[in-house]
């Protein structure tokens, strides 16, 4: 929908901090490529403050917004309308105005799927997958995962209880089990790990399983950078077959989002070719 060419529809993202974001730069390559009038901002919300930016943004005539950390589970409480997405993923990344309305949907999932499938080619259905973290990002994923249907799905955390909890509240779904990071024995053989830790993105390097990794592990990173990430970089030096990190999600879910506010699809081939540099 291109609407009166006149009109420039505003979109944004909203986190603490969002500086660092390229959302911005991915909309306005998929605005060029698909003719759409639209300005999309970086909009940093202090600790709470969140519902006062959100209901202002609607208010002055914002067609949407993304939301990332910290806010993406909070968010929650200020929408009308949950999607089955958001809901089983317990987050909202996409909100959409229509009519004094918000729309909260999660496009996290099935942009990781596009990429993973689509971009990189990898057949998911009964291999082992496991996934280090146990927070929003990992319970955002596991659903879309479940999908493909894998072997299995190990969620290892630093902590037992919030691995277990994800654990138990996707069991139904599938084959999904929870355990300390030094719990991956030896003898556990996967063939895609994903890292869902925060880690990388303050620099740091937690004790991530070693015995996760062989020569024919694809891991992949949730965390995306000019650089590899700390866990690209570590995986490559423990014999992972391929390390890679996450531009294609990121821009995957961003042309879901685009498509939710839009109407149309833009092609995600071409932005992610001028955007990622990958490890």
């Amino acid at each position: 929908m291109q609407g009166n060419p006149a009109v420039v529809d505003r979109y944004g993202i909203i986190g603490y901090p969002v500086s660092h974001s390229r959302s911005p730069v991915i909309h306005r390559l998929f605005a060029l490529q698909t003719n759409q009038n639209l300005q999309y901002e970086l909009i940093e919300v202090a600790p709470g403050k969140l519902d006062t930016v959100v209901r202002q943004f609607q208010r002055t005539g914002g067609k949407g917004l993304n939301i990332t950390l910290p806010y993406k589970s909070e968010v929650i409480d200020l929408v009308d309308h949950l999607s089955e997405r958001a809901q089983n993923a317990g987050a909202i990344n996409t909100l959409i105005f229509r009519k004094n309305e918000i729309f909260g949907d999660n496009t996290d999932g099935i942009g990781l799927m596009r990429d993973l499938l689509v971009n990189l080619g990898l057949k998911l259905a009964d291999v082992s997958i496991l996934i280090l973290g146990a927070g929003g990002a990992t319970r955002g994923i596991v659903g879309p995962l479940l999908d493909a249907k894998p072997k299995s799905i190990t969620i290892a955390n630093r902590t037992m209880s919030k691995a277990r909890v994800l654990a138990e509240h996707f069991s139904t779904s599938g084959p999904v089990t929870a355990c300390q990071f030094r719990e991956v024995r030896p003898s556990s053989s996967y063939d895609l790990v994903i890292n869902a830790t925060s880690a990388g993105v303050k620099g740091e390097v937690p004790s991530y399983p070693e015995s996760a990794i062989t020569d024919r592990t694809f891991c992949y990173d949730l965390s995306y950078g000019i650089n590899p990430t700390p866990f690209c970089d570590w995986a490559v030096k423990k014999g992972a077959t391929r390390s890679v990190m996450g531009w294609g999600m990121l821009v995957e879910q961003a042309a879901e989002s685009f498509h939710l506010w839009r109407g149309i699809m833009p092609d995600t081939r071409s932005v992610l070719k001028q955007i990622a540099v990958t490890a």
